[in-house]
């Protein structure tokens, strides 16, 4: 039976989903099954499941095998690279393979004359084969190798001029190598690339879920730190001789079917440019409330408050605790023909169909302050203010909101009370905050429990935090660790939230500069939960573990 009909068959693709790929496959060496994974209709495993018992090969989870690490030395990266496959075990005189293509005869016929072995194929996703060679032979091995291979020469930092700067920047090898780089971080679902020079080295680490993890390079790489970093300067519109100051930018690349921008900022360190590339993908900023982890009461509460006709709404948390994702699902949610919603920003990171955004350019004259004052006479219905750094910013901000805008902005404070008190140590009149401040939000991110590999489990009383309650017998829930979550257990990040909203009470506490204290009980008979509450609550639901909770929050608040 053909390998399509035996996936329709098993149910994994419907008849008129085999039917389009077959409709696809024009060429003899089109093959059906690599149409229907990049459609999206079949899963690569399933096929590799298929294929395996067609010919009797087994399938197997690279993710959890042991590597031997001599092994890896016998088969040249060279070889690994070429063919995509990754040496597994040996045995008896039989060298084991995993390879995404079964059907690949000249590499394991090369493999068997250059190791005098018999050589046994296994088959893997080809995802887990790229992933295992760029752990154990290194991000752009393949073209570090080639480099070197080739001998580009490369100029020291002391000695290099900018044309051989940007004819270095625009090799071949160099754009493969940064693109590499950039597509190993996006697979990965990486937020951040940090590129890092030091005295003997080059160490790239990639930010997955908030945590920092070094990938694997090959030590050579150091050789073209120059080459990597004036690419990243052409692709970001920087001025590639600079190497005193600091530099920001940015640029958009196109990569799994989707437009992902990237914002770079370069400093120069002891050791050279030290590099950072945030990875902005605009669907993570279109989610709905729900999906960034809003729910229940604070999500109908702050619903109702962002579809008031006037006021200011404030989120407040740590530069990366989602802020900005959570404003921008905000306006899209209210986003409509009727009214008109405009943006300043330092730097607009997500570009919204229907918006008018602006970017700061403080060079020029064009800070926060500036760009609110111009917005007003462009008759818009919502404001949004990347965020309030001072005491110009905060009162046009409030003005805005007293002349009849919905006014949408940040705050840098660690709760949700303590931004009314930010604001009068700013020199804010109370009164003026007292009658603009509609609501404010506070937040912070945690891990989600990768799902695949979840379960339940009885937890130790004497580990249990002293304010997370359970049930007696009650179970808790935690990931064990699979390749789809990098044997971190955790897959994902949404928030967990404290929402303030302003009444009577609190508007007299503000105008009497009353103690934070005060206003954090005050909130608390309105209806305020900490966000240590909000996080038990999805703890409780197996959303997320005790150990994630606890880490970005404290007792009490």
């Amino acid at each position: 039976m053909a390998l399509g009909e035996i996936l329709l068959k098993r149910g994994k693709i419907s008849a008129s989903q085999l039917e389009e790929a077959r409709d696809r496959c024009k060429r003899p060496t089109d093959r059906i099954e690599l149409l229907l994974i990049e459609l999206g209709y079949a899963n690569e495993r399933d096929v590799l499941e298929v294929i395996g018992e067609q010919l009797s090969i087994p399938v197997i989870d690279l993710s959890v095998i042991d590597v031997d690490a001599e092994l890896l030395k016998t088969i040249p990266s060279r070889i690994v690279h070429k063919y995509h496959l990754f040496p597994v075990a040996r045995e008896n005189g039989t060298i084991r393979i995993a390879t995404a293509n079964a059907l690949n005869l000249y590499a394991f016929d090369e493999i068997r004359m250059l190791t005098g072995m018999r050589v046994e194929p296994l088959l893997a996703t080809e995802g887990d084969v790229k992933r295992a060679i760029n752990e154990h032979y290194g991000v752009g091995g393949e073209v570090v190798g080639a480099m070197v291979g080739d001998r580009v020469e490369l100029v020291t930092d002391t000695a290099e001029e900018d044309k051989d700067l940007i004819e270095m920047a625009q090799e071949a090898t160099v754009v493969r190598l940064v693109n590499e780089i950039l597509l190993e971080a996006i697979r990965d679902r990486a937020s951040d690339v940090h590129i890092e020079p030091f005295e003997n080295g080059l160490r790239i680490r990639y930010r997955i879920d908030g945590v920092l993890h070094t990938t694997n390079v090959p030590p050579e790489i150091r050789r073209f730190h120059a080459a990597i970093v004036s690419r990243i300067k052409i692709l970001s519109n920087l001025n590639i001789a600079e190497h005193r100051l600091p530099q920001d930018g940015g640029f958009k690349i196109r990569a799994q079917n989707k437009e992902i921008d990237l914002r770079v900022s370069i400093i120069p360190t002891v050791y050279g440019a030290g590099v950072v590339m945030r990875i902005l993908d605009k669907s993570s900023a279109l989610l709905a409330l729900e999906s960034l982890g809003m729910t229940g009461e604070i999500n109908t509460r702050f619903t109702t408050l962002i579809q008031q006709p006037f006021g200011i709404i404030l989120v407040t948390g740590p530069t990366g605790s989602g802020k900005t994702t959570t404003l921008y699902s905000a306006l899209n949610s209210i986003k409509s023909d009727r009214i008109k919603i405009m943006t300043v920003e330092d730097p607009v990171e997500y570009h919204l169909d229907g918006i008018n955004q602006v970017g700061v350019k403080a060079k020029i004259g064009l800070t926060f302050a500036a760009g609110l004052r111009s917005f007003l006479r462009h008759d818009p219905d919502v404001i949004l203010v990347g965020e309030i750094r001072d005491l110009d910013t905060a009162e046009v901000a409030i003005n805005a909101s007293l002349t009849g805008h919905l006014v949408f902005s940040t705050l840098h404070t660690n709760d949700a009370p303590t931004a009314n008190a930010r604001l009068l140590d700013m020199g804010v009149e109370p009164f003026l905050v007292s009658s603009a401040i509609g609501g404010v939000l506070a937040q912070r991110l945690v891990r989600k429990i990768c799902p695949d590999c979840k379960e339940a489990y009885a937890p130790d009383p004497t580990k249990i935090p002293s304010d997370l309650h359970l049930e007696p017998g009650q179970k808790l829930y935690h990931g064990t660790g699979c390749r789809e979550c990098r044997h971190s257990g955790y897959r994902g990040r949404f928030g967990i939230f404290e929402l303030l909203t302003m009444n009577d009470e609190m508007r007299e506490l503000v105008v009497k500069r009353a103690s934070i204290g005060e206003m954090t009980e005050a909130a608390r008979r309105n209806g305020m939960n900490y966000m240590r509450e909000d996080g038990w609550a999805k703890v409780l639901r197996g959303e997320t573990s005790v150990e994630e909770v606890a880490r970005v929050t404290k007792v009490g608040v």
